[in-house]
């Protein structure tokens, strides 16, 4: 069980469970049926949705030409047509990364689901889009139907895109020169968004209603994109679930030390950037993936290895041109409804892996100032440094050594270094510059079902509301949830509620047009600085103020505005 929760929670994870062996086959039985887009004809399947809709199911459709030889490190290149009928009936492999799932280093696909198509007697069937980007720390997790399966969300008449994008080191290998500017991962996601304003209208998509909607890495790509020059035009709202780019770790220009740590690790030279990606150009994509467990540094942190960079002007488009809090504060970003927040708990269930393992809890203790910035992702070395690290001890533990009966506290500083911090610091500055309505939430419904559950509770006891636990009321993963139905009445309320959120915020703009029955009779009104309102999604849907001001405050003081803005 614990290992589920790494996997999901964007950690790096040794081993993976095997899919379901039917889940790359077409459903038995299941309709076939053709549509024909501006790229040719494509053939897909029909499943059902949990109520029962019919789906009209399209996986593992390429939106890239494979990016392999010499295209691997390369910004993508659109498709070509498509010769024949696509057989778009399966789901395409995972980008490579450490699992046993099937993954290919030709991994640029996407999936669409709908419930209706344009037909001869309605051409004119146009909803709104939802693209979704899935988590994984920029270096796991993907697409595929037993990850993020659309029987949920498809009750609600939307359209859903889901997509592959590079991980690790095939889509973010950054040396700061010609040879690799960075953010080819992002790049591939800009293509989607190509892909979908040109074809969505064929399966009953309106590419002038497009919803980005992202979970932990995939939030931080979803404001990326707001302020990214390259997806101008290409989407109309923005949520980003768990994540932020506004968060204390540093974006530079480069991430030159790890290009030298994956060259190293693969026997490749690391003494310049030609040399470097001339033999990882060599390498097996498969070693490249597989090898991400040994860029650990402190058990299994930190959580985020690859980062989006501000990427130098070589002449080529650049997708990040200035630290996203820079061009937020100067109102250089696409002014669209937006809308952010987090779970209760987050990464709290990190802290379990620290204080039950002696060797770990140990060196947490004695080599605090070495450790806390590996694992909650600041400035490492130098006075500023110590200073966060003295203050941060002094704020959580009041300076005394970490053991069980901190476990909740440390719980705390997890949740609020790699999420809560960030994502605070994001509506403020959004909503402040916006001139289209922003939202806050906070997740705090805790269910039968989790993404870790308290050790030794024979996994029925879920320790809190962590990171992915809301996901699981969006889309269906068969991996590790059954699906919800009649036998699930709590979990089916939840499902209702945050899909019609979602789906209301696609189609109007806001999540909640009219207060109603079904939605608690809320009135869940934008944020704004001075009243700082979000909604608390709990049993009840309730709103609240001042979400966690005193934890954020001292981030605040820790981490001032003009510190983390200064990279153009």
């Amino acid at each position: 069980m614990y290992l589920k929760s790494l996997i999901i929670s964007a950690i790096v994870a040794l081993t993976f469970a095997d899919p379901d062996p039917d889940s790359n086959a077409a459903p038995k039985g299941g309709e076939t049926l053709i549509v024909t887009s501006p790229l040719g004809r494509i053939q897909g399947t029909v499943i059902q949705s949990r109520l029962g809709k019919k789906i009209f199911s399209f996986r593992g459709i390429r939106y890239a030409k494979a990016p392999i030889n010499e295209l691997r490190f390369q910004p993508p290149e659109p498709v070509d047509k498509y010769e024949g009928v696509y057989n778009a009936t399966a789901d395409a492999p995972l980008c490579p990364q450490a699992t046993t799932d099937p993954i290919s280093e030709d991994c640029l696909f996407l999936n669409v689901y709908t419930t209706k198509l344009p037909q001869e007697t309605e051409k004119n069937v146009k909803r709104p889009v939802v693209v979704y980007i899935h988590g994984g720390g920029f270096y796991s997790l993907g697409s595929a139907s037993y990850w993020v399966g659309p029987q949920y969300f498809l009750d609600q008449d939307i359209v859903l895109v889901t997509f592959n994008y590079r991980l690790g080191t095939l889509g973010f290998l950054a040396t700061g020169e010609k040879e690799a500017p960075g953010n080819n991962g992002l790049k591939d996601q800009v293509q989607v968004l190509k892909w979908v304003k040109k074809n969505i209208e064929a399966f009953g998509g309106d590419p002038t209603s497009v919803t980005l909607l992202g979970y932990s890495a995939g939030a931080i790509s979803v404001v990326l994109h707001m302020v990214s020059p390259m997806s101008a035009g290409l989407f109309h709202k923005a949520i980003a679930v768990s994540g932020s780019p506004t968060a204390q770790w540093a974006i530079g220009h480069e991430q030159l030390s790890l290009a030298k740590k994956q060259a190293t690790l693969l026997g490749c030279p690391d003494d310049t950037s030609a040399n470097i990606i001339k033999c990882l150009k060599t390498q097996p994509a498969n070693s490249l993936g597989e090898s991400l467990p040994k860029f650990a540094e402190f058990g299994i942190d930190p959580v985020i290895i690859w980062t989006p960079v501000v990427e130098r002007d070589f002449g080529q488009p650049r997708f990040l041109t200035a630290h996203p809090i820079t061009l937020i504060q100067n109102g250089e970003f696409h002014k669209v409804p937006f809308i952010t927040g987090i779970t209760n708990d987050e990464f709290a269930q990190r802290a379990f892996n620290v204080v039950q393992n002696a060797t770990l809890l140990k060196q947490i203790n004695e080599k605090w100032e070495e450790t806390a910035p590996i694992a909650f992702l600041y400035e490492r070395n130098g006075d500023h440094s110590k200073v966060i690290s003295k203050t941060l001890k002094k704020f959580y533990f009041d300076d005394k050594p970490i053991n069980q009966s901190l476990l909740a506290n440390l719980g705390q500083l997890y949740a609020d270094a790699l999420v809560g911090f960030g994502v605070n610091r994001a509506i403020k500055l959004i909503s402040e510059k916006n001139n289209a309505s922003t939202y806050y939430y906070k997740f705090n419904y805790q269910g039968r079902y989790s993404h870790f559950y308290t050790p030794d509770s024979n996994n029925t006891k879920p320790y809190g509301v962590v990171h992915h636990d809301d996901s699981i009321y969006v889309f269906y993963t068969s991996k590790f949830f059954p699906l919800f139905k009649e036998n699930s009445p709590k979990e089916v309320e939840m499902v209702n509620k945050l899909t019609i959120l979602y789906a209301n915020f696609a189609k109007y703009g806001t999540p909640i047009p009219t207060p109603n029955d079904r939605l608690d009779n809320v009135k869940w009104e934008p944020y704004n600085i001075k009243t700082q309102k979000f909604l608390d999604i709990g049993n009840k849907l309730t709103v609240q103020e001042k979400l966690y001001e005193k934890r954020y405050t001292e981030w605040e003081k820790l981490f001032p505005l003009e510190k983390y803005a200064k990279i153009k």
